[in-house]
């Protein structure tokens, strides 16, 4: 027994993990497993990479943690540095944080001190999307649409209006294929006005939605509607790459290669730090901090480890890795590979319903009956027993339920680190065939 308390499956036994290299964990029993989600899409790098243990080493050597109340430091101002050039000329400045919930609770209050700096101080409405998940702190738990995960703590949560997910595959009720990019766009609009613009502070979505839906890509056209949207009514674009960030998706920003446009707020995590360091950040336009630093002085958002030097010093060397490498080239090349294998062995599937996603960020929809896409029942706890089975044949990967409307629905995501070989993925497949035959799912 456990005397840590193991939130996700409290009454499951875990392998003892002892070791890791490259895209492979070992168990204290010397199993090898491949890691075939990156744990939480966390691990760009995977496991001791050994140019990013050697930068922790020398800043520990040197010192662990400059206050940034009371320092800076070659790592922090890298980092943000490395950040702004990546990001693009729009995105400038950095709020750094521990973590994605962080970075998102950073996100809210920055776009609610812009507004108030600006003398708009009656907008404080957020707009989410349904079947998504943005943290577990209560603002991010607030804009978050997966209702299971919402449920114990609706009665404090702010209030946010939610409007439909942008997933082809499920659709609202009515609405081709074709149609959908105006649907969406029609029903923000109209969420807009319906609040009335001068309340809204800012629409939140992920651009490619991560564990509430699994690897979502929205319809053609979408982003550039919602920030064609947004400008309109005044109301800051916020974008969630926590997950979908840094590269996997085969742009640096998930939005950058697919969408065309840039948010007024980006908020990243897991892949900066790579599992490394905890660490996130909140990025954000110039006009932004300008206008917050304008009225307040700074911008109110920090914790006591806000920019710690050596989680900052751990991400830079992941970032230049990732850089010089050409890793999210590789990101992008290394998906459509691996969602080809994925069509080869999983299109006359019964029981896979959807195949989606970008870069080596992909997933597969499970469903009982592939011609009406109904998904299974809650009651089989699927998920649970497909990362059971997927870890009994050697694979790490993320199955998740509720990606439907929060309580039914069930997929698989596959987001290994970017290093992985196309060796590495071809196993990966085969492992995940095995484990859905053992649940007589092929």
């Amino acid at each position: 027994m456990h005397l840590w308390v193991n939130q996700h499956r409290p009454d499951q036994a875990l392998p003892r993990v002892t070791q890791g290299r490259g895209c492979e964990v070992f168990d204290e029993k010397g199993k090898r497993y491949l890691d075939g989600s990156g744990g939480p899409a966390l691990f760009s790098l995977g496991y001791s990479h050994p140019e990013v243990n050697e930068a922790i080493s020398e800043q520990m050597a040197r010192i662990q943690f400059g206050y940034t109340t009371t320092f800076t430091s070659d790592a922090i101002d890298g980092l943000a540095e490395m950040i702004a050039e990546e990001a693009g000329p729009e995105l400038k400045y950095t709020s750094f944080v521990s973590g994605g919930s962080e970075a998102i609770e950073t996100a809210l209050k920055v776009a609610l001190q812009y507004h108030a700096s600006r003398g708009d101080p009656g907008r404080t409405h957020f707009i989410a999307r349904r079947q998504s998940w943005h943290g577990y702190t209560l603002g991010a738990l607030a804009v978050s649409g997966h209702l299971a995960r919402r449920r114990p703590y609706e009665n404090v949560l702010m209030p946010v209006t939610f409007v439909s997910p942008a997933n082809e595959y499920r659709p609202p009720a009515g609405v081709k294929p074709e149609d959908l990019t105006d649907h969406l766009a029609a029903e923000l609009e109209e969420a807009i006005l319906r609040i009335g613009p001068g309340g809204v502070a800012g629409f939140l979505f992920e651009p490619v939605v991560g564990a509430a839906g699994g690897a979502v890509p929205p319809p053609p056209g979408y982003a550039q509607r919602v920030r064609e949207i947004c400008d309109r009514y005044g109301v800051l674009m916020i974008a969630d790459e926590v997950m979908c960030g840094i590269g996997r998706c085969g742009s640096w920003r998930a939005l950058a290669l697919e969408d065309g446009c840039s948010p007024d707020i980006m908020t990243i995590a897991k892949g900066l730090g790579g599992g490394f360091m905890p660490i996130g950040a909140c990025v954000y336009r110039q006009e932004i901090y300008e206008a917050i630093t304008g009225l307040y002085g700074t911008v109110a958002s920090v914790h006591t480890y806000s920019g710690h030097t050596l989680a900052c010093a751990a991400a830079l060397a992941v970032l230049k890795v990732i850089r010089r490498d050409n890793l999210v080239e590789k990101c992008r090349t290394d998906g459509l590979y691996l969602k080809e294998q994925l069509h080869r062995r999983f299109d006359q599937n019964p029981h896979v319903g959807d195949i989606r996603g970008r870069g080596l960020f992909l997933a597969l929809e499970l469903v009982e009956d592939r011609e009406s896409k109904r998904p299974f029942p809650p009651s089989r706890k699927l998920a649970d027993r497909v990362r059971a089975a997927a870890l009994e044949e050697g694979l790490i990967c993320y199955p998740s339920s509720g990606s439907v409307d929060g309580i039914n629905g069930d997929h698989v995501l596959l987001s290994p680190p970017y290093i992985v070989s196309r060796a590495e993925l071809d196993e990966m497949v085969d492992q995940l065939e095995r484990a859905l035959r053992k649940l007589e799912l092929c």
